[in-house]
């Protein structure tokens, strides 16, 4: 059973074929990582998948319903959330704030409500303000609730996106990069934060190029390539095969280093 099914997904700019007939599934409960040299169309990939690109040309299945060039805000409703390479919090909200903006598209208030502020809205706000402060708790980011997005340390404002996009109640969450640029320490607690998404029983597709995270939490590893997928399987498996060396690793699984 798959939740995920990407058949011949391609994209093209003009003459560049960013992605070029990639196929990926995901199966519920299941975290796949998705890895490459950078340029090989990973985050473009994504981005197909949310509906930010439309396809040149594929498919895309979630749980057995096509959305392939439906509307970002349309994915997000059927259950497929994300977060970004670069940070995109809103910087002048409270950590609290940016995780509720997270949660609306779960509301039910229309316009009308929210703006005279009927009793529905607020009680709908109170359940949402709820929500958001046990996601805060979940992140490791209980104490921070009130405090600027801005003012976040950098990767409190990693935790913080990730927070954001739970808050919309997926059942897929994509992942680009979450322990980028972070610290050996802060590594270690993003990839525990993602066992325990997985644990919920949200299925995890993650872009990283920590081969110590991908290799510790993925059930599988796909393997992109100037726009095309060269290889996929078991993290050690990936991390054998010699396309995968030639184009990315550089050395043997048992050689490389704990990144």
């Amino acid at each position: 059973m798959t939740i995920l099914e990407a058949t011949g997904v391609s994209k093209y700019f003009g003459g560049l074929k960013a992605v070029e007939n990639v196929d990926l599934t995901a199966r519920p409960g299941e975290i796949v990582s998705i890895i490459g040299p950078n340029g090989a169309g990973k985050t473009t990939f994504f981005n197909c998948l949310t509906g930010i690109y439309p396809l040149t040309h594929g498919r895309i299945r979630f749980k057995d319903r096509d959305i392939a060039n439906h509307k970002p805000h349309v994915i997000t409703r059927h259950g497929i959330a994300r977060t970004f390479q670069n940070v995109r919090l809103f910087g002048e909200m409270t950590a609290l704030e940016n995780v509720m903006v997270g949660a609306y598209c779960r509301t039910r208030a229309g316009i009308l409500h929210t703006l005279v502020r009927t009793p529905f809205s607020r009680r709908e706000d109170g359940g949402t303000a709820a929500r958001a402060l046990e996601l805060l708790q979940f992140v490791g980011l209980a104490g921070h609730a009130d405090s600027w997005a801005r003012n976040l340390p950098y990767g409190y404002q990693r935790r913080l996106e990730i927070a954001r996009a739970l808050a919309t109640q997926p059942e897929l969450l994509l992942l680009d990069e979450p322990a980028a640029g972070m610290n050996p320490q802060e590594v270690g607690a993003v990839t525990e934060l993602i066992g325990r998404i997985r644990d919920r029983g949200i299925t995890v597709i993650l872009i990283e190029h920590h081969m110590k995270v991908v290799t510790g939490i993925s059930d599988r590893i796909a393997v992109l390539d100037y726009g095309e997928k060269i290889a996929e399987g078991t993290p050690k498996e990936v991390c054998c095969n010699p396309k995968v060396i030639q184009a990315y690793l550089g050395k043997t699984y048992e050689d490389a280093p704990a990144t």
